[in-house]
């Protein structure tokens, strides 16, 4: 399958309302598939909201169709493909901010986010565990790679998903406004937007991300969500503060076409990178 419709839910949750976020993106899934798009995209906890602090506990669920929010999904993964975000509780009863890839009626792959953000305004690392793993993974449309936000703040794991085999790239956000003095531009949309770019250019990948937006317990999350071409280009971008869908149509031979152009991924050295990482690790103080 040479081409590829994406649909960018850009979706206003219910801080803690599993059962009416679960009703919201089957709303989603709805008007997708009216438009047949074959891989619909949420933002990072769409299932729970973002600030959810204590309410951890409550709403975090396994990816499993014994969860009835995850039996809708997984049935609604029959028709077109789905990420959707959520807070997960495993078997050892920890917690993490997960982002769940649904195909065919099944769990095609699980990503916990790497890295937490608990700084300024987040305080992710006392709620939630980290991940330790960046894979990625086949899907019927090629292979992809799943991040969650402050995991593509970080260069290091978009370069594993590339190495691994990602030509398109998922990012999930829940990113709030920060920042004055960018015409036009909160200065946390100008980062992502710059820093997305930067990845498609850099990998010869789609990068597609979808941010939420809305507002919650003092925050408002920006939306903004795109799609960048393997050239750099940005193909489409979703409305700021606003709820929207967005679809466009990826041509996934432009991953080759652009490889050939210009082959980092060919000339690419990890075994360096490796070895310098080794250097620096047995070196540090």
């Amino acid at each position: 399958m040479r081409s590829l419709t994406v649909g960018l839910a850009q979706i206003y949750p219910k801080l803690g309302d599993v059962r009416a976020n679960c009703e919201l993106h089957l709303q989603f899934v709805e008007q997708a598939l009216a438009q047949e798009v074959d891989l619909l995209v949420f933002p990072e906890l769409s299932l729970t909201g973002y600030t959810l602090q204590d309410l951890v506990r409550e709403v975090a669920m396994r990816p499993t169709a014994e969860h009835p929010a995850f039996a809708s999904l997984i049935d609604a993964s029959r028709r077109l493909d789905l990420v959707v975000g959520f807070a997960e509780i495993d078997e050892r009863g920890r917690f993490f901010t997960s982002a769940a890839y649904l195909s065919q009626g099944q769990l095609a792959h699980l990503h916990r986010k790497v890295y937490l953000p608990t700084y300024a305004l987040f305080d992710e690392g006392r709620y939630f565990d980290l991940g330790e793993s960046v894979r990625a993974f086949d899907t019927r449309f090629g292979r992809f790679g799943i991040l969650i936000c402050e995991d593509f703040w970080h260069a290091s794991p978009p370069y594993l998903s590339w190495l691994d085999g990602a030509d398109v790239m998922i990012f999930t956000s829940a990113s709030p406004g920060r920042g004055l003095g960018h015409a036009g531009k909160l200065g946390s949309s100008r980062f992502v937007e710059t820093v997305n770019q930067a990845y498609a250019a850099l990998f010869g990948a789609y990068v597609i991300h979808v941010n939420r937006c809305g507002f919650e317990d003092g925050l408002n999350f920006w939306g903004g969500s795109t799609v960048f071409s393997p050239d750099g280009d940005l193909i489409v971008q979703a409305p700021y503060f606003e709820e929207a869908l967005i679809v466009t149509q990826l041509d996934l031979n432009q991953i080759r076409r652009t490889r050939t152009r210009l082959p980092l991924l060919r000339d690419e050295r990890p075994e360096v990178t490796l070895r310098e990482l080794q250097r620096i690790l047995s070196e540090k103080p």
